[in-house]
């Protein structure tokens, strides 16, 4: 991205949780990552970050990011992404992340096959499918108030928000 020392250029929503000095670190970092400088990060570029190979949930999380979906993270998207990351950023934002991690396919609810799918990429072999889907079915049942099958965003924060979720999702920048 050629524009990616101008500030004057970047987005309202990117600047809302960054201040400039807080953007040019970021831009540094994006490069360091963007081992090919293509301008956007693969999966393979984000797995070059070795604690983000140990984390069972990075595919999910660059999947996240992207969110015009090209399979890449472009700096845009790196920067609205992390800001979800950021000490100034509100609860609100973090539980949303939080969720969407687990609404694989963006429809605004939590279905027992998509909890079963992110919590397999948690437990890997640990556990066996039966006892793994038993736990879900428990679950959603648990956190299911309306009684639907699935588990919406007000039913997730309720379940979660006395967790302090949001204060376990910072990063330093």
């Amino acid at each position: 991205m050629s524009t990616m020392g101008n500030e004057a250029s970047y987005p309202a929503e990117m600047c809302s949780q960054f201040n400039r000095d807080e953007i040019k670190r970021l831009g540094k970092r994006f490069k360091k990552l963007d081992l090919d400088s293509s301008g956007a990060l693969s999966v393979d570029e984000f797995m070059s970050v070795p604690e983000l190979q140990k984390n069972p949930l990075v595919q999910r999380v660059i999947e996240v990011f992207d969110t015009d979906g090209n399979g890449e993270v472009n700096f845009e998207e790196f920067i609205i992404g992390t800001s979800q990351f950021s000490v100034k950023g509100d609860e609100e934002k973090k539980l949303r992340f939080a969720f969407s991690i687990y609404d694989m396919d963006k429809d605004g609810y939590i279905s027992n096959g998509e909890l079963f799918q992110v919590l397999q990429m948690m437990v890997g072999d640990n556990l066996k499918d039966w006892k793994l889907q038993q736990l879900v079915d428990k679950t959603i049942i648990t956190l299911d108030r309306d009684g639907d099958g699935k588990i919406s965003f007000e039913e997730f924060r309720a379940a979660v928000g006395g967790l302090e979720v949001h204060k376990q999702l910072v990063a330093a920048v």
